[in-house]
């Protein structure tokens, strides 16, 4: 059984309290993956094809994608990791693209600032948005998460 990790505490104000948020669900993420063997990382255990390191996969590309400007070419092939792609690696690189992302926001002084544009959207969205967003995209797949985890081997926890 994994070990209850509590939400955040205040914050000085609101930009520090939404990637105070967001990290402590990066990292919910990461930890519904320490300690899976292979292959239950990669199965599925829905009828969608959802598997954990999938989700690692996507939230990483979403990263890229929001806060560093990276485009996604087929949204699908993101949850789909390839034979060669290692849980190492992946999550490596989400680690790596959190990390830049977090680098970006430190530089927001106005989160009411228009972010850039996203496709097929007809206006940007304010930075405040992408960052709630996130916390909601996020959220929604450490709860996918922790559910694919508790069938695999029965472990709970935030």
């Amino acid at each position: 059984m994994r070990r209850d990790v509590l939400p955040p505490g205040g914050a000085n104000d609101e930009r520090q309290t939404l990637v105070a948020f967001l990290d402590y669900l990066r990292d919910a993420v990461v930890r519904s993956v320490e300690g899976v063997p292979e292959p239950q990382l990669r199965t599925a255990g829905v009828t969608s094809g959802t598997n954990l390191l999938g989700l690692v996969k996507h939230l990483a590309a979403v990263e890229r994608f929001y806060f560093l400007g990276e485009p996604i070419t087929n949204l699908r092939r993101t949850l789909r990791p390839t034979a060669r792609e290692s849980v190492d690696g992946l999550v490596a690189g989400y680690r790596e693209a959190t990390r830049a992302a977090n680098a970006v926001v430190a530089e927001w002084t106005d989160l009411s600032s228009q972010a850039p544009r996203v496709p097929g959207r007809s206006a940007a969205p304010s930075r405040r948005w992408v960052l709630v967003h996130m916390i909601e995209e996020t959220g929604r797949h450490a709860g996918h998460a922790d559910i694919l985890r508790e069938q695999i081997d029965g472990a709970t926890g935030r």
